[in-house]
This record gives C-alpha cells, structure tokens and sequence, in this order.
C-alpha cells in the first residue's frame, strides 16, 4: 500500500513538470509526511463544455476518497489506496476510474519493511519495521496513478461555497520481486509518456481503461533506508528522508 509520501515541489514546479494550463493551488507547503486526509494537489484533465478542448489543471484534494453516495466522511482514511486489479469492479471506485482519473505528484513514498529483529539485541522472535523511502533514481518527481471523486456536505445548502469536497485515492498494485522484500505493494506510478493517456477524459469504457492499468510497466525505484521520525505523523522535514546507516 501507499499510506505516506513526500512532495516537496512548489507550484512553479508543478505546473511546469506537468505542462499545467490551469492552476487552483496558489502554494503547496513542502512536506515529507503526507498522511492520509491531509491536502495533497492533483493533476486531472477536464473537457471544456463550451469550446471543446482540454484543459491540464493542478488542484487541490484531500488524500482518502470520499464517494459522492457517502453520507459523510469518516470512512475517508480507508479508502487513501485503490488495487489496480479490482479498480474498475468496486462500487467505491468504479466510476471515478471511467471518468475521474488523476496524477499524484510525488518525490517518493515510504514503506516499513519487517525483518525479524537480531537475537543479539535480545528481541528473538519480534519483529523490526525499517523505515524505507522509495524514490526514482534520478530524483526525478513521480507520478502516482489516482483517482479523484467531488462529495456534496449534504449538511450545506447547495449555493454554499464549500459544499463540494474533492477527495482521492492512490492506485496499487503487486510489487515487484525487486522491491517485494519491503511490501508487497506498490502504488502505480504512471511513466510521463503515458500521462496525457492516463488523463484522457474521452476514455471512459471499462473494458478500455482496464487495458489502460493492465498497460502501466512496474516502477524502478530505488530504496533508502530512514530514520524512525517518519513512524510519527507529527514530524516532517527534510531530515526524515535523510539515510541511517
């Protein structure tokens, strides 16, 4: 699963790594321990009713999907991931993959892999979780396959400016044998050349968005180990991806 990450870029940086044309984020504070229900900014494409054309926008999200049949939104923090096999079956789902799909920027994500702990440190039998932080090679930001979804507060009349909460989730799929040792998923992350298919609103039929996900290589990245600040939700900072030996 994918249940934290780092995003670390500003605005300027967003719009310009994902050719944005329209932005609704005016900053984006970095942060090193996304969590889930935090505000996180997607990317989505969207067809202009009027002229026809598409327009790249960043905007805003809370990270945790929300479906728009939902009474409320306690149940958000479950939904933060969606598997990319059952994805276009689920009733949670399945109708924000045919016409909801969103970019996730990301600098990386961590994982915690259980090892058993060392005999000599007098923990025979438990079991350690090693922070890990994940990231591209070259450094270069991520694109996390997601979808979004927009929940109406039926508690909020319907000309209320924050009636509409737009809410996402992060697809996952079974990691590779490469990184299976630190978690059996990863999040899919969506290569730049795939990024205008991904967003494509014209593709909507589940039979084609199916073979859209099934299409998605898996990651390359390249594991760090981390120090334990990132065990706690209330620490962040650029020391948290820091390497211990």
């Amino acid at each position: 699963m994918c249940g934290r990450y780092v995003m670390a870029q500003s605005v300027g940086d967003l719009v310009a790594e994902f050719d944005v044309d329209e932005t609704y984020v005016e900053t984006v504070e970095p942060s090193y321990n996304i969590a889930p229900t935090d505000p996180v900014p997607i990317v989505l494409d969207r067809r202009d009713r009027e002229t026809g054309g598409t327009s790249r926008k960043l905007v805003p999200a809370r990270w945790g999907l929300v479906p728009p049949w939902s009474k409320d939104t306690k149940g958000a923090a479950r939904l933060i991931n969606a598997r990319r096999e059952t994805v276009t079956e689920k009733p949670s789902f399945r109708k924000a993959a045919a016409s909801k799909r969103a970019l996730v920027p990301a600098n990386g994500y961590y994982e915690w892999e259980k090892r058993a702990a060392q005999e000599a440190a007098g923990k025979a039998g438990k079991v350690e979780k090693i922070p890990t932080y994940l990231h591209a090679a070259d450094g270069g930001l991520l694109a996390f396959a997601a979808l979004f979804e927009n929940w109406p507060d039926p508690t909020l009349p319907p000309d209320h400016p924050e009636r509409w909460l737009r809410t996402c989730t992060i697809l996952t799929g079974p990691a590779s044998d490469t990184l299976g040792y630190i978690h059996d998923r990863t999040p899919v992350i969506v290569p730049r050349g795939m990024w205008d298919d991904w967003l494509n609103p014209e593709t909507t039929r589940e039979e084609d968005v199916r073979a859209l996900i099934d299409s998605m290589p898996e990651p390359h990245l390249t594991p760090r180990i981390v120090g334990t600040m990132v065990n706690s939700v209330r620490n962040n900072g650029p020391e948290l991806i820091e390497p211990v030996g």
